[in-house]
């Protein structure tokens, strides 16, 4: 589902928690925007605005949960902000599922790429790129200046507008009327002002790029890329190219700038190679007849890293067309080869569960866990086969364990509910299904699991307490909804 089929409500659903931190939200007033040292939302206040914007995108876009895919974006990520202008300040990087060339930033450092974008990028110099280029946007606080012309504004109102900015990124035909809807004056001053933040981002970025030891060329490179095929789209131009406008003058400012930096050779990592390989294989225009041949066609090609990396994706194809023993054996061959190497294990694994070979699936999990024990989805995969393998009391016992950092992710809860509902106490089923539809965004399904619970004959004094408290808060976020469309 694309983000831009529903943008009003998706500019609404961002606002459902952070409305919600003060009873009193309308008496709150911001500081004087007119210094450009000013803040205009605390950090407390920008972290609960984060969290609820990627909470609203999982309820709209296919976030990818593949534990590899999130492991690599997330470190390319961190590499950047660790040579960022404001290398200490929290980010969260992830993968959408959508051939759109596109990548966005969000409040409170929740920065999206889509896979489409990974896949029509030539290096990882080129990718890096884009993400410094939206990292940059971050740490310029561009959504929050944008509103130094308002020298005082409730709290409602400024989430409303950042809210509906964020849409604007996304969608510009409908995000400038939700501007125009929440707050009348001069919508082409912020729009002007956002080109601005553009050329700004542009220029940090290279710098962040070249830090973290990219070649600065891979930006303009990719724009130039970009902005010649867009004369093959007409309408249907890539949302990179819509919503981050590339004119020639922005080319010839970002060669400009990378020019000034020494050329350097920077090879791509076989990570990068990798996740390509899979993204490809799950990309929405792809046969897997035709898989096969891509990849079978270039087995003899490059170098012995490169050869892995497509013995790798022809692999993963196997799995798709359940051609198991064979793609068993590439997979056994390059974890031989390549031992540290995580995901050619990874893809072990899934040979197993798709075999249902649960003992084995649970050995290489298990291996996995104990190599990279910050992974919290190798976790998650491994409770998950204890649950297809009618374990539920072992899958509690394993989640109990998950550390505190990770037992607000959905997996988390869903694993929760799944294993309850296994052991016949529907209360907690109910309960915990309720925490992860609304992780996801879905407040209404929320409550309604919660209702449920509360129907339950064994309910007890203390459950019962926490099932109200639950409710009532669930209630609070659809009224704030509702509030805002008033």
């Amino acid at each position: 589902m694309k983000l831009n089929k529903y943008p009003l409500l998706f500019a609404l659903l961002t606002l459902n928690l952070f409305l919600s931190t003060a009873s009193t939200a309308d008496e709150l007033q911001l500081p004087d925007m007119g210094d450009s040292t000013g803040t205009l939302i605390s950090p407390a206040q920008e972290k609960i605005l984060g969290e609820s914007f990627f909470r609203n995108i999982r309820s709209q876009l296919d976030i990818s949960l593949d534990p590899d895919v999130q492991h690599y974006i997330q470190t390319l990520g961190q590499t950047l902000v660790s040579n960022s202008d404001n290398p200490t300040q929290e980010f969260y990087f992830f993968v959408v599922l959508s051939d759109d060339i596109n990548a966005f930033a969000g409040p409170g450092g929740y920065i999206g790429v889509n896979s489409g974008l990974i896949l029509n990028s030539d290096s990882e110099s080129e990718l890096a790129s884009v993400m410094a280029h939206e990292i940059a946007h971050v740490t310029q606080r561009h959504i929050y200046r944008s509103y130094e012309a308002s020298s005082r504004m409730s709290l409602p109102a400024a989430a409303a507008m950042i809210a509906a900015i964020v849409v604007a990124t996304q969608a510009p035909e409908v995000g400038i009327g939700a501007l125009s809807a929440i707050q009348a004056g001069s919508i082409q001053m912020q729009i002007d002002f956002t080109r601005d933040n553009e050329q700004e981002a542009d220029r940090i970025g290279i710098k962040t790029l070249e830090r973290s030891g990219f070649d600065p060329r891979s930006m303009p490179a990719f724009f130039e890329k970009l902005q010649y095929a867009s004369r093959y789209y007409g309408e249907g131009a890539p949302e990179f190219l819509r919503t981050h406008p590339i004119t020639s003058s922005r080319i010839s400012d970002t060669r400009g700038r990378a020019e000034k930096y020494p050329y350097r050779q920077t090879p791509d990592s076989q990570n990068y190679r990798l996740i390509k390989a899979k993204l490809r294989i799950d990309s929405e225009n792809t046969n897997q007849d035709d898989l096969v041949r891509y990849f079978q066609s270039k087995l003899d090609q490059g170098t012995a890293e490169q050869r892995a990396a497509i013995q790798y994706g022809l692999g993963l194809t196997f799995i798709k067309k359940q051609r198991f023993a064979e793609a068993e054996a590439i997979f056994s061959s390059l974890n031989q080869r390549y031992p540290k190497q995580r995901e050619y294990l990874t893809a072990l694994a899934q040979v197993a569960v798709n075999q249902q070979d649960f003992e084995s699936a649970k050995k290489r999990y298990l291996q996995l866990q104990q190599q990279y024990p910050d992974n919290a989805e190798y976790q998650f995969e491994y409770i998950s086969i204890l649950l297809r393998s009618r374990q539920p009391k072992l899958a509690l016992q394993h989640l109990r364990l998950i550390d505190y950092r990770y037992q607000n992710y959905p997996n988390y809860y869903l694993l929760l509910a799944r294993a309850y509902g296994d052991l016949g106490e529907n209360v907690n089923l109910h309960r915990y299904m309720a925490e992860y539809l609304y992780a996801i965004g879905q407040t209404d399904a929320a409550i309604m699991q919660i209702k449920l619970a509360q129907k339950d004959k064994g309910l007890n004094f203390y459950l019962s307490s926490i099932l109200e408290d639950r409710l009532s808060f669930f209630t609070a976020q659809i009224l704030a909804l509702k509030q805002l469309q008033e």
